[in-house]
């Protein structure tokens, strides 16, 4: 029972978000329309320091930040994993030291201090911010799989297989690949609730993204003066982002734990 209610727990905190983000601008009906500024009695959940109606704002404002973030994400493993794994099957230690080297310099600046300097120099697109945030990420990204690859890259396996002559795609990509695979899953949701926060953050604070474009980040920071006057144009956007970064956890949780227990009982 507790473990029924724990994933119908998951599933809400997933599919409320994500349902709005991927479907939300179908149904966002306002058309321009305006109101009186935190007008509490302006539609559903009444309006915006704009007097727009904040329900067709958390329709429209969920896209651009679920997208940049799952776009970060994906990039930042598309660029950290076969470097991982390069560095940790070569035999040559200055090959090593040049692909990780670089990324422990950006691993000792606070990522949020170079999100917004980057962002704060670089024109305002959501590709640009997908590709601040995969620089930002991916050092991390890389350590970790180099990490869970390293135990394997040094084993009896690999280097039989090096004896044997098997092709260097089917020792690194292949065989690394694979043995890494169950540290890229874990990772992954921990990277994308990384991505969610450099994405949010750039939103609440004005940096990469069109202020004047719906967003849920955005929405948290221009309708915060009128928190008293009409809370829900501030919490509920609010509400969303957590909900999506808590509910990504526990569901990658949840996978970690049944991985562990089909692994416990072979």
């Amino acid at each position: 029972m507790r473990r029924l209610v724990r994933h119908g727990v998951v599933i809400a905190l997933l599919a409320i978000p994500g349902a709005l983000a991927l479907v939300g601008p179908l149904f966002a009906t306002s058309g321009g329309s305006r109101s009186t500024a935190f007008d509490p009695a302006a539609g559903p959940f009444g309006s915006d320091f704009a007097g727009r109606d904040v329900l067709d704002e958390l329709l429209l404002g969920g896209a651009p930040i679920v997208i940049t973030s799952v776009g970060a994400t994906v990039l930042c493993y598309v660029l950290a994993v076969p470097l991982a794994l390069t560095a940790a099957a070569t035999r040559r230690r200055w090959l090593d030291e040049l692909i990780m080297r670089p990324f422990d310099v950006v691993l000792a600046m606070p990522s949020l201090l170079v999100l917004i300097l980057l962002a704060s120099i670089a024109p305002q697109h959501d590709l640009v911010l997908i590709g601040i945030v995969v620089v930002v990420l991916a050092p991390d990204a890389t350590r970790v799989i180099r990490a869970a690859a390293l135990g394997p890259a040094n084993g009896a396996a690999a280097e039989a297989m090096l004896l044997a002559g098997e092709p260097r795609w089917r020792r690194v990509g292949w065989f690394l690949g694979r043995s890494a695979m169950g540290m890229i899953v874990a990772d992954a949701g921990v990277r994308f609730v990384g991505a969610l926060y450099l994405v949010a953050s750039a939103s609440f604070l004005g940096v990469g993204v069109d202020p004047d474009r719906s967003n849920w980040g955005v929405m948290v920071e221009q309708n915060r003066d009128g928190l008293l006057l009409q809370p829900l144009a501030t919490l509920l956007p609010a509400c969303l982002i957590t909900a999506l970064a808590v509910g990504l956890n526990l569901a990658m949780d949840e996978w970690r734990l049944r991985a562990h227990r089909e692994g416990a009982t072979r």
